[in-house]
């Protein structure tokens, strides 16, 4: 056989391994796909003409905040529920906050009961079922001063707000959202930017909240150029799913405020193919064009996207809008959201079969959080098998396993000058 023969066997068998995914991703509804779209027109135009409103109110962020659904009456008249459905709202809703914009109420498939962006975004009943931690990552007590959470050496979180524009269902930080929306005082954010402008070792800030876009221009442009002007802070992050749940935010004013203060780094969460949308990439090019790096952090949720076909699916789809995915988070252990929660094992198998059969561009960190703030913890399928003096045996992602040499390491200049 020669080498072309070899080369061409060797194409057949890898088109083989991704037989399964191209006839899998087929059946995943994707938010640019066209049926996806058509309902989400249609929808669209439902809700429209129940809040007696045009395009261009849809397109206006203020307005999609300000008519938020946050009542059951409200949301019947616009999307079916089964009688068990409309119970579950009720009960959940004596308990936990929920609110919905129109815009990704919009994206929902009332025709099916499981529907990736239903589950997240109206109750349930397995709301209900007892368990969970209200704190799992003990941030009230990794709080030294102001909003902030503090848990590594360099770097700290911000908390600016408890506002979102859609309240998802497995939210990690239900505990804050209470009963109405509030942004943390100016009094507060001032000792915040004091206490690290007074750790110089603190070089990476992270603005979150709730959704750190849901604070107005005024207030992020004062809060950017705070941080912005401590010489010790290398660079800020912002977290936020408005890109998501409400892209219509990214306006060109605010666009304008972000770009003046580089380096600066978005984090969304994508976690369904559908949840990209026409919407959603518009709103991605504006932020890419201006030259803030786009970062996705996936949640894995059962029911949604703990499915390495969905999961490899969307990371391609996300590379698309030029989002790289970043982390998949495995879901916290906090009360109301036991039902989303996967094992292990999903989060491991999703892995295995990102390396190797897709783009590792498309290869976010799988990350288990340790309990009680402990920090982020990577977690991968075993690719070294064992370790020798002088080799060590590797596994690669298509299971071959070899032998591969591990001297030890000597001294460059030891090298260069023997």
């Amino acid at each position: 056989m020669n080498k072309r023969q070899i080369a061409l066997k060797r194409a057949e068998s890898l088109r083989d391994t991704i037989a399964d995914y191209l006839k899998a991703k087929e059946s995943i509804p994707r938010g640019m796909g066209a049926a996806e779209q058509e309902k989400y027109e249609r929808q669209k135009a439902k809700i429209l003409a129940h809040l007696g409103a045009t395009e261009e109110n849809w397109n206006d962020y203020k307005w999609q905040l300000k008519n938020r659904i946050f009542d059951l009456d409200t949301l019947l008249q616009i999307i079916k529920l089964e009688d068990d459905e409309v119970q579950a709202v009720r009960e959940v809703g004596e308990q936990f906050r929920w609110g919905i914009s129109p815009y990704y109420l919009a994206l929902i498939d009332e025709d099916n009961k499981y529907d990736p962006i239903k589950l997240q975004a109206i109750p349930t009943k397995a709301e209900l079922l007892v368990g969970g931690q209200a704190d799992p990552m003990g941030e009230e007590y990794t709080n030294p001063a102001g909003s902030i959470t503090r848990r590594y050496p360099d770097r700290v979180i911000i908390n600016v707000t408890n506002q979102c524009a859609m309240y998802c269902r497995h939210c990690q930080r239900r505990r804050n959202i209470g009963s109405k929306d509030f942004h943390t005082t100016r009094k507060k954010l001032e000792e915040s930017i004091a206490y690290i402008r007074s750790n110089p070792e603190i070089r990476d800030v992270l603005v979150t909240g709730g959704d750190a876009l849901m604070l107005a221009d005024s207030t992020l442009d004062w809060l950017l150029g705070e941080l912005h002007a401590i010489p010790s802070v290398d660079y800020v992050r912002l977290g936020t799913r408005v890109l998501v749940t409400m892209p219509q935010r990214i306006t060109d004013s605010l666009v304008e405020i972000l770009k003046k203060y580089p380096p600066l780094f978005i984090n969304t969460q994508f976690n369904h193919p559908k949840e990209i949308t026409k919407e959603a990439k518009a709103a991605c090019d504006k932020l890419v064009n201006a030259g803030i790096p786009l970062g996705n952090q996936a949640v894995l949720l059962n029911g949604i996207n703990n499915d390495k076909y969905v999961m490899r699916l969307l990371n391609q789809e996300l590379l698309k809008l030029r989002v790289r995915p970043y982390y998949i988070f495995h879901a916290k252990d906090v009360v109301g959201t036991k039902h989303f929660n996967t094992s292990v094992d999903d989060g491991i198998e999703i892995m295995e079969y990102l390396r190797g059969y897709t783009s590792g561009m498309a290869i976010p960190t799988y990350i288990i959080n340790a309990p009680g703030g402990y920090g982020k913890t990577p977690i991968a399928p075993e690719y070294l098998i064992s370790r020798g003096k002088r080799t060590v045996k590797i596994r690669t992602w298509e299971g071959r396993v070899f032998d591969y040499p591990n001297e030890p390491t000597a001294e460059l200049k030891d090298i260069l000058e023997g």
